[in-house]
């Protein structure tokens, strides 16, 4: 998965098509991600003990990552992932649109 923790990405499909936002986790053995803001959905919670009230609670859920792109840090548009290794052996991750090195 080529997507990380903190990178800025756009939803390309599904119900939030459009959103920007960071991820805030990446599951690899799904390989899903939690976009901040993006998939918002609402969670009724029991009370747990005698006096206390349930609640509903807003909880951001995990979408596929073939549903986002990762943003250009150049342009601020959505582009593909490609890697570039130096001649020190260190592999880093590129935009492919502007060849600018992503983070």
């Amino acid at each position: 998965m080529k997507i990380k923790k903190g990178d800025e990405v756009k939803v390309m499909a599904g119900k939030d098509k459009g959103k920007t936002g960071k991820v805030l986790q990446a599951l690899h053995g799904v390989d899903k991600v939690i976009v901040e803001g993006v998939f918002v959905v609402k969670r009724h919670t029991r009370n747990k003990l005698t006096g206390t009230k349930g609640d509903i609670v807003e909880k951001t859920m995990p979408i596929h990552v073939s549903n986002v792109m990762i943003l250009d840090p150049k342009d601020k548009v959505p582009t593909r992932i490609g890697y570039s290794i130096d001649e020190k052996g260190n592999k880093t991750r590129i935009a492919k649109k502007s060849g600018s090195v992503i983070k």
